[in-house]
């Protein structure tokens, strides 16, 4: 006991350290539009557009090693009915942004620029914030039953 009787012990309740849940959720909605403009940039210019990320593999000699790996972008927007829908996603949700639409049409490709704008806007001052908990919120086990039947 001699060696513990040397420190000082005391009782202490972490508060730091803790984030507010809405506000990440907005900086995630925040990020993915910034990562979108780059994919409306490089289709702008007839480019594909891909992330490098690292990953681990089993090489043929059973070690692991760390491989560089591209992972596409998949665009919020895409080209029907004589113009290009542009959608809101959180990860893999559609936002319903308006409340009951989950897209908005532009005419041409230039526009979805100024959505995507928009879409950056009003995620960062909250506008959001009430479409994306609808969106994350769980479903009871018994409704997930019953909409699977």
């Amino acid at each position: 006991m001699t060696h513990l009787s040397k420190l000082a012990f005391k009782n202490v309740e972490r508060v730091g350290g803790q984030s507010d849940p809405q506000l990440e959720r907005r900086n995630k909605v925040v990020a993915a539009v910034e990562e979108q403009k780059r994919v409306l940039a490089a289709v702008l210019n007839g480019e594909r557009y891909s992330v490098a990320r690292d990953k681990w593999m089993t090489n043929d000699q059973g070690e692991r090693v760390l491989v560089k790996t591209e992972r596409q972008v998949r665009p919020w927007f895409f080209e029907q009915d004589g113009g290009w829908y542009v959608q809101c996603r959180y990860g893999a949700r559609v936002l319903l942004v308006d409340g009951s639409n989950n897209a908005v049409f532009v005419k041409s490709l230039k526009d979805v620029g100024a959505v995507l704008d928009a879409f950056q806007a009003a995620a960062k001052v909250g506008e959001l914030d009430a479409v994306i908990a609808k969106a994350t919120a769980r479903k009871p086990r018994q409704a997930l039953a019953a909409s699977h039947a």
